[in-house]
């Protein structure tokens, strides 16, 4: 042994995720919709030519990875910048070193931006001028919409490509490599595995950690078989989740979901806590609360529209897990509140209309005359003004495009608030009808 050996740190063993990256895009793992022969990732890389992108999917898909092998095919250098962390003084930065990387070497950067959408609007625009002026190439990961958390402007530069959760089978071909490879042949159960897996839910990394904890574990107890007993015991309450065989995520929101429209307060309950225990996300559940209040409940309650953002303020507010308590009364109130889709079905039926309508104009009625040419031209001339109609309504007045076919999208329900709407445009079309047989 050598001196330098004697006085070298010991290095700690890289985790088993980044032992297991891929080198090349051959030997990813899912994202087969982009990254198969002629679709559009696979395009990029085969292209010679690098371009600003964002991509985005649930964590643990590959979004890192794929910008590193970006930056390793287009032999680029790769600058990281974490959206939790850095602030505008690292974009600068980052910056600069891009500068000086492409006067030294004349090697282009990949500058990529983790959790892209934790950058608020002057941190995106910082990115602007640089992007356009390909000083970088812009990389973006995201778990969110970036059509809600990022700016027009970026996103007018970069091509977002939508990665996708890993399928059963591939993360068996990951479980496989990571047992072969990097698990000193440990071998499993089936029902083992299929339980590892299930709980990984399509989160290649949770399923490499997973892995390694269990490693860890079975070389302690001197372990080369890994079974269900032993699995419960190591990760304990991580597996409460899928006690029931290992059911996906989005089947228990939908369970959580079809519990709350069929008036079933005990089963909504069940569902909404079983996901909360399983570690899934309060924010998220928050979200799909209020998405559930819109579509269910509407104006049949509307109520349990505020109730239900009232719930995730209060979540963020006081966080886990007292703002738990919060989600977990808007869901009853939800599960017990007069039900009705009939706003969600009109907007629906709306938007089908339109997208295969033509661009009807205004009627000259309707328009703002805000000037005097505007008036010569007819704009608002016998306008009724409703204020000043009895019963402050304009019976008989027209409000859709001349030559419009008569449609009606909205149908309210005979149930909570909306009886009461039912009764008022009942009445309503009652005095457009007496105004029409007056003319």
């Amino acid at each position: 042994m050598s001196s330098a050996d004697l006085f070298a740190p010991n290095q700690p063993a890289a985790p088993l995720a980044e032992r297991l990256r891929p080198g090349h895009i051959d030997e990813v793992i899912g994202q087969s919709h982009l990254l198969g022969e002629g679709k559009p990732l696979r395009l990029a890389f085969q292209s010679g030519k690098l371009h600003s992108m964002i991509l985005w999917g649930p964590p643990g898909v590959g979004k890192t990875t794929l910008a590193r092998l970006m930056a390793s095919a287009f032999d680029a250098e790769f600058v990281p910048l974490s959206a939790v962390l850095s602030g505008v003084k690292d974009i600068r930065e980052a910056i600069a070193q891009a500068e000086q990387t492409l006067q030294q070497s004349g090697r282009h950067t990949i500058l990529f931006v983790d959790e892209v959408h934790r950058f608020n609007k002057s941190q995106q625009d910082a990115f602007l001028p640089y992007v356009e002026q390909g000083l970088v190439t812009f990389i973006g990961a995201t778990t969110e919409n970036p059509s809600f958390e990022l700016n027009n402007a970026l996103l007018s530069r970069a091509q977002v490509y939508v990665l996708q959760s890993l399928s059963e089978a591939e993360m068996g071909q990951l479980f496989e490599r990571a047992r072969e490879v990097a698990l000193d042949g440990l071998e499993f159960e089936a029902a083992a595995k299929d339980r590892v897996i299930g709980y990984a839910d399509g989160d290649a990394r949770r399923l490499l950690n997973v892995l390694e904890q269990l490693q860890t574990a079975a070389s302690a107890a001197k372990l080369k078989r890994i079974d269900a007993n032993f699995l419960d015991a190591t990760l304990a309450q991580k597996m409460r989740r899928f006690d029931k065989g290992g059911e996906a995520f989005y089947d228990q929101i939908s369970a959580l979901h079809k519990s709350v429209r069929g008036s079933n307060p005990d089963a909504a309950l069940y569902w909404l806590v079983r996901m909360l225990d399983g570690g899934a996300d309060p924010r998220y559940l928050a979200r799909r609360i209020v998405r559930m209040a819109w579509e269910d409940i509407g104006l049949a309650d509307p109520r349990a529209i505020q109730l239900c953002n009232d719930a995730a303020a209060t979540y963020e507010r006081l966080g886990s897990p007292e703002g738990e308590l919060a989600l977990a009364q808007a869901v009853l109130y939800l599960a017990v509140a007069a039900k009705s889709n009939a706003g969600y079905v009109a907007y629906n039926a709306a938007r089908a209309f339109v997208s295969q309508d033509g661009s009807r104009e205004v009627p000259l009625h309707l328009r703002n005359a805000p000037t005097k040419l505007m008036k010569q031209l007819d704009y608002g001339k016998d306008y009724r003004y409703a204020h000043d109609e009895a019963d402050g309504y304009a019976a008989g007045e027209n409000y859709f495009p001349d030559g419009m076919p008569q449609v009606s999208f909205y149908q309210p329900t005979d149930r909570g608030l909306e009886a009461k709407i039912a009764e008022k445009l009942a009445h309503l079309r009652g005095l457009d009808e007496k105004a029409k047989n007056k003319m």
